[in-house]
């Protein structure tokens, strides 16, 4: 058995996002003001901060401003405030305007900036470089460790340089154990270690079930005459039918758009494919109008938490905390978690230094789950609880106005009592002959596109010979279950094209697993109606790299 080398540290966060650089920010920054030295390590499994790190966005500075006050001032890329915020509801040809008079106040954009999160979180990690955390990009955790007592010590990264049949290649390098008085899981949504803790201490007996969304995005260069820095529209309707979701498009700076798709996990039609709703959404006259003659550069997706309060599962066990996307703090009407990720990292953090400081170590940080549950994060999301949740009970048209009642009657003050649940998005798929196949148009190369030649504009690479982090517990269900019932959804539902059908025409059809081709958005974690894929995490580095995303 291969010995593994340690290092010790009072607190290790896993990721890199805004929650865990905000609260590794947030750590230091106590430890400077009360004089005292506090180590912090940072894991981050993508080749870079920020290389996984991809949103619409647009960003509440709520928690920014509670962080580093004078960011205004200093080279912070989220520099364009949004100026025209607009909400189009869509036909198959025209659209609609909806008056954001009929919106609760906190719905509008006034004092939010749109930019690259991807860009925001390199510039966090700078300043928490710059107070002395220690950051490892390239290196993922792919293990919790226990002490004797099963409390949380830390985190081992994975090992580097193992062949797909799992022999040890010559570059053949063990994993490194990072043990923690405490340890933070920032992995962003559906993290795999985050669903290991998760299941360890019961995180979730007492919550509804977390629900998902996928966003697909995509960053294009327009004409100047077209482009009206600090401009934001979100989309309903065309083309989706009984699913939940919509699009966005952003005017960010430098004469680009962030455009993307967002559509709800819960879909029922199996023959769905977000990716060619949002190929579709784009040939939309008014969508189209602003991006003919521009030219596109990036693409990526991602999960996206929509559970909202009633999903946030306990925070806390003993030895470490989950903050961020881990626990899931996203504003689903609003679109926005990062000022809420942020947050909790922050909270955290206090908890964290005043129990290291106190002499204590691994007891559950109930402080952080305390100050949380009476914080801004609390109230603001509590006053969206039902929002998701009606869209999928009463559908797009009067799920969207049930929600606005109640969050009217929420924003006045009004009682009302109930909150709606959840029903897991892995469990609603209907059989293939129960409904209409879909049939999508072909890509025009010019406005849309396949799935391969966006892949290749994610930078998306891993090392092809190391063992495929997409595992299927049983190598029989993919044909036997998925294809025999739903048509192999997993093939529609990758944005990345991973997996594929192969051998149908010869009467032996197996399910290829194009790993390679991978952007890490765990919708195949979330979605598979047998909860037979479990993602894994791949060599450190590998992945897409996301530039400006």
């Amino acid at each position: 058995m291969t010995t593994r080398e340690s290092m010790a540290y009072d607190v290790v966060i896993v990721g890199a996002g805004p929650a865990g650089l905000s609260a590794a920010i947030r750590l230091k920054q106590l430890a400077a003001e009360q004089g005292s030295e506090l180590s912090v390590c940072v894991l981050e499994k993508g080749s870079e901060v920020g290389a996984h790190i991809l949103s619409g966005a647009v960003v509440d500075p709520r928690a920014l401003d509670e962080l580093i006050p004078d960011w205004r001032e200093q080279d912070c890329p989220l520099n364009v405030p949004v100026i025209e915020n607009h909400h189009w509801g869509l036909t198959p040809a025209k659209k609609f305007e909806l008056p954001h008079v009929m919106m609760p106040r906190f719905m509008n954009n006034k004092g939010t900036y749109t930019g690259s999160l991807g860009n925001l979180c390199r510039w966090l990690g700078g300043q928490a470089e710059a107070l002395g955390v220690e950051i490892f990009p390239g290196f993922a955790a792919a293990e919790v460790l226990f002490d004797e007592k099963g409390v949380v010590k830390g985190v081992a990264t994975g090992d580097m340089g193992v062949a797909r049949d799992g022999t040890h290649k010559p570059d053949y390098q063990p994993g490194m154990e990072l043990h923690a008085k405490y340890t933070f899981f920032a992995e962003g949504v559906r993290g795999h270690l985050t669903k290991e803790v998760k299941r360890i201490f019961d995180l979730e007996a007492d919550c509804e079930p977390q629900v998902y969304a996928i966003g697909i995005k995509e960053l294009w260069d327009i004409p100047a005459d077209k482009h009206v820095p600090g401009r934001v529209i979100h989309t309903q309707g065309w083309p989706l039918d009984d699913a939940v979701g919509g699009g966005f498009l952003y005017h960010q700076a430098n004469n680009q758009v962030a455009l993307g798709f967002v559509v709800g996990l819960g879909y029922k039609n199996p023959h769905l494919s977000p990716f060619e709703e949002f190929q579709r959404w784009k040939q939309h006259p008014d969508i189209r109008a602003i991006l003919e003659g521009g030219r596109r550069i990036s693409y990526g997706a991602r999960a996206i938490n929509e559970g909202g309060w009633q999903s946030v599962p306990k925070l806390t066990f003993p030895g470490g905390a989950l903050i961020g996307c881990s626990a899931g703090f996203v504003n689903v009407p609003r679109i926005k978690g990062t000022h809420t990720a942020m947050k909790s990292g922050m909270l955290a953090a206090e908890a964290a230094f005043a129990a290291v400081g106190a002499g204590r170590e691994g007891d559950e940080l109930t402080v952080y789950s305390d100050t949380l549950h009476d914080s801004w994060i609390a109230t603001e999301l509590k006053t969206v609880r039902n929002a998701e949740p009606a869209l999928a009970k009463f559908g797009p048209t009067v799920g969207t106005l049930w929600a606005g009642v109640d969050m009217w009657m929420r924003t006045l003050k009004i009682g009302l009592p109930y909150s709606f649940g959840h029903h897991r998005d892995s469990e609603q798929l209907y059989r293939k002959d129960m409904v209409q196949p879909i049939k999508y148009p072909k890509p025009d190369g010019v406005i849309s596109f396949d799935r391969l030649s966006s892949v290749f504009l994610s930078n998306t690479n891993h090392e092809e010979d190391q063992p495929i982090h997409l595992t299927l517990k049983d190598a029989s269900v993919p044909v036997e279950v998925n294809l025999a019932l739903y048509d192999s959804p997993e093939s529609r539902y990758c944005p990345a094209g991973v997996y594929e059908i192969v051998g149908q025409e010869t009467g032996d059809p197996r399910l290829q697993i194009n790993a390679q081709n991978c952007v890490h958005c765990k919708t195949c974690d979330i979605k598979d109606p047998t909860q037979n894929i479990n993602w894994v995490v791949p060599e450190g580095g590998g992945g897409p790299n996301y530039p400006n995303m």
